[in-house]
């Protein structure tokens, strides 16, 4: 009996995000910044950098309410950044006003079909 791979694959992404107020202690899976939180972009550096050195990205945002998110960097292991990046601004706009520091937690789990041909 041998098995022959096929040309045949689909895979799919499904994204979980829970959102909350801002506490201590403050790292999950991101956090969203507003224009005008109580902390910025800088400060949120400075404190990941204490609390969690190298696990987290700040990335500055150039749109809308929302200035800066901090996000776990091993989340970019499952899927695309800009991917990632963009649905989690997506969503988080609806949460989100220039005075917002909101905690989210995020689960991504991966589905994967794939069909092969099997040799009796």
């Amino acid at each position: 009996m041998s098995i022959k791979d096929t040309s045949f694959s689909n895979k799919k992404a499904n994204l979980e995000m829970h959102f909350s107020e801002f506490d201590l202690p403050p790292m999950q899976d991101l956090l969203i910044i507003g224009r005008r939180a109580p902390i910025g972009p800088k400060a949120t550096r400075r404190m990941i950098d204490a609390l969690a050195p190298g696990q987290y990205e700040v990335i500055l945002v150039e749109s809308g309410d929302i200035e800066a998110i901090a996000i776990k960097t091993s989340l970019f292991n499952w899927m695309s950044r800009d991917i990632l990046i963009k649905t989690i601004l997506e969503e988080g706009i609806k949460f989100a006003s220039a005075k917002s520091l909101i905690k989210a937690k995020l689960e991504i789990s991966v589905s994967i079909f794939k069909e092969v041909d099997i040799d009796v």
